[in-house]
């Protein structure tokens, strides 16, 4: 279940993109749910969003999202 609480400000500040080790921003899905944002792309260009379930952050590359803009 995807809900909006917001994640511990300690953590949040200490979490990065596991392909590029870049930071994550807050931001919204399509859906509408809270996601983050990585701030740096990859080899090829792409950078990836990571659900927020119940408060924690899915850094799973294989659940994530492909940014397209």
């Amino acid at each position: 279940m995807t809900t909006t609480r917001p994640i511990e400000p300690w953590l949040r500040e200490i979490l990065r993109c596991p392909v590029t080790g870049s930071e994550l921003t807050d931001a919204t899905g399509p859906d509408g749910a809270p996601e983050l944002h990585a701030t740096g792309a990859d080899a090829d260009g792409v950078r990836r969003a990571y659900r927020i379930d119940d408060g924690i952050p899915v850094l799973l590359v294989e659940e994530s999202r492909v940014l397209t803009d």
